[in-house]
């Protein structure tokens, strides 16, 4: 088997283009629905915990379909996975067509979670599969922007489409074009991965050697690790594991907002839904075009400086957005959210991947989106709970930027870099990794 984007780039594409309708199935709830919660779909106004109430939903399912998606795919297959994934996203559309209250609105969420956790997932360990070490944040970087380009274009698409066609069918047409696609082409196009994953478990030493890269993998891993034993590893046991997961978690915490309280903050300050579409999708459009180019970066530079710097800097785009008015200011500040995420985003992941054992990489990977995407649920629940107690939603801004800062705060402190040709294990551990990772 061959192994790198050139070798596999027909596949690389297929799941690319995978990617980018897994983002647009989420793009499609994210501009819309919040916006619209009171007139169309029956939230009181200032009912805060109500509004999250379905981001919450969102976060716990797709954190334990994350988990879930890793171990699975280890067992039946990464395309399988995939496949589970775009079937629980049919209903969906549906369900916010004929929604005649906000509780169906939270049921199509939970569904959301599911779709999103296991096929988002798997586009990103199938690249991981077919390509080499040393392409890790170029492929995830490619994986990310294609992913939240098209939660951009979604998010302008459904505010077009709802002023058209009203906000139901707008809904019901993007979602069933968007998901129809989709499962058709992964029917159709997408191959099994794991026997990629399986090759480079057999000879990763050989291969790492070659090329002059030395991971350092975690010590006193056994063979097979079960999942309590990666759970407590990935969680706790080792510091950059548990620094990089309490980042991704918090970094949630800004696409909850986004997704929750900048189309409501907007609509009250006068914005139009294609307004509202474009100003977050300047959020979207950022984070994933400079995702092309931080992904790569890392690979140059190395991931840890990276992902301190974006967690900071995404807290500042956030701070900023309330603090003045106006497209200009507000795209303006989004921007930087948005390249601040770019620059952290892609990176936390190449990090797992870097340290995570060829044999259980799917699974460390699913256990870091565990816990990053607890952070839509945990995040939505502290933003509900910030604009209640300060009577206003931009008290839900200030908690968000606070947590970025310190949460940055913490991976500067417990993390290292990751990148094995920029911090090599000592030459004797890439041989005792081969035996017993």
């Amino acid at each position: 088997m061959h192994f790198g984007l050139r070798a596999n780039l027909v596949q690389v594409l297929h799941h690319l283009l995978q990617v980018l309708l897994v983002g647009m199935t989420i793009g499609m709830m994210r501009n819309v629905v919040p916006a619209l919660a009171e007139s169309e779909f029956g939230v009181p106004r200032g009912s805060f915990m109500l509004l999250v109430a379905f981001v919450v939903a969102f976060g716990f399912v797709k954190g334990a379909m994350n988990f879930v998606a890793g171990r699975l795919a280890e067992r039946i297959g990464r395309r399988r996975v995939l496949l589970i994934g775009w079937a629980a996203a049919l209903p969906i559309p549906l369900l916010v067509a004929w929604a005649p209250s906000w509780g169906w609105i939270v049921a199509a969420t939970v569904l959301l979670g599911v779709n999103q956790g296991l096929t988002w997932s798997m586009t990103q360990t199938a690249k991981l599969d077919l390509t080499r070490a040393d392409q890790r944040g170029l492929v995830i970087g490619l994986n990310e922007f294609s992913g939240y380009v098209g939660v951009a274009i979604a998010g302008v698409a459904t505010g077009y489409a709802a002023t058209w066609l009203g906000p139901r069918q707008g809904l019901l047409w993007v979602g069933m074009a968007v998901i129809g696609l989709a499962t058709v082409l992964a029917w159709q196009a997408v191959v099994e991965t794991l026997p990629w994953a399986q090759a480079e478990a057999k000879g990763h030493a050989a291969v790492a050697a070659a090329a002059g890269l030395r991971p350092r993998y975690p010590t006193g891993v056994s063979a097979h690790p079960t999942t309590g034993e990666l759970f407590a590893l990935v969680s706790w046991k080792d510091r950059r594991l548990a620094a990089l997961c309490q980042a991704g978690l918090v970094e949630k915490f800004v696409d909850a907002l986004v997704w929750v309280f900048w189309p409501v903050y907007l609509h009250q300050q006068g914005v139009s839904l294609p307004g509202i579409g474009w100003i977050v999708g300047v959020y979207g459009f950022t984070w994933g075009g400079a995702q092309f180019f931080t992904g790569r970066l890392s690979d140059r530079i190395g991931r840890h400086g990276l992902n301190v710097a974006g967690m900071w800097l995404c807290g500042a785009g956030v701070a900023l957005l309330p603090l003045g008015s106006g497209s200009l200011w507000w795209s303006t500040s989004a921007a930087v959210a948005g390249l601040g995420m770019a620059m952290l985003y892609p990176n936390l992941s190449a990090a797992v991947a870097d340290i995570a054992h060829p044999t259980w990489r799917a699974s460390a990977i699913g256990l870091y989106r565990f816990w990053r995407d607890l952070g839509y649920g945990l995040g939505a629940l502290g933003l509900g709970a910030a604009a209640v107690l300060g009577g206003r939603i931009e008290t839900a801004f200030s908690f968000v930027a606070v947590a970025m800062f310190l949460s940055g705060a913490v991976l500067w402190r417990w993390g290292e870099e990751t990148h094995p040709r920029l911090n090599p294990a000592p030459a004797v551990s890439i041989d005792l990794a081969g035996d017993n990772p």
